[in-house]
């Protein structure tokens, strides 16, 4: 049976979403026409006001409605300490762990040159800057524990080293092949904590 479509386009449009897929988006739009049309307006309304507004820090690159986030404003946070993490979810997770009292720069993804990702795409420019300022002591690599993940980890490094930065990794807790949003806050807590340097 051939659907209308408006149907058609529907499904389509929710296979965007990370994991959806034929059945997913299908069962998505059924629910959404069949028993939630209120729900559908909401997120329309929550979707569209979203992409109006919501743009990125100038200085982490955090998904925020101002200019700089309220990580980046707020006094209390340590200036001289960075943790470089790959999304913005990334940064959810890390800070539900309470350990960490610092600043981020998110990257929006790493290194894969398999995928045409060069560091031009991943902010490197603007970490650049914000190394040659001079401010900052620490810098804590929290990139996924991924062969991508560790491959743009020792080229922040690398740009690292001039600037006599120390550079740490967070290390076990963090199982291999594993993504920061999906670890609980106590491992991660285990693994800000127990953070190595990087030969």
């Amino acid at each position: 049976m051939s659907l209308s479509p408006l149907l058609q386009n529907l499904m389509q449009g929710l296979r965007c979403l990370p994991g959806v897929g034929p059945k997913s988006a299908q069962r998505m739009t059924f629910h959404l026409l069949q028993h939630d049309r209120l729900g559908a307006k909401r997120l329309i309304e929550a979707l569209t006001q979203a992409l109006e507004h919501v743009g990125y820090c100038q200085y982490c690159r955090m998904l925020c409605e101002e200019t700089v986030c309220h990580i980046c404003s707020n006094v209390k946070r340590d200036k001289a300490k960075i943790c470089i993490v790959e999304s913005p979810a990334d940064v959810m997770a890390i800070e539900a762990s309470q350990q960490y009292r610092g600043q981020y720069f998110v990257l929006m993804g790493h290194l894969s040159p398999l995928d045409g990702i060069g560091p031009e795409d991943i902010g490197m420019e603007l970490l650049g800057k914000r190394f040659a300022q001079g401010d900052i002591a620490e810098i804590i690599l929290a990139t996924n524990p991924t062969v991508e993940g560790d491959a743009t980890a020792y080229y922040i490094a690398d740009m690292a080293k001039p600037y006599k930065i120390q550079t740490t990794r967070i290390a076990h807790g963090v199982p291999m092949g594993g993504e920061l949003e999906h670890v609980d806050s106590g491992t991660l807590a285990q693994a800000l904590v127990g953070r190595r340097e990087l030969e």
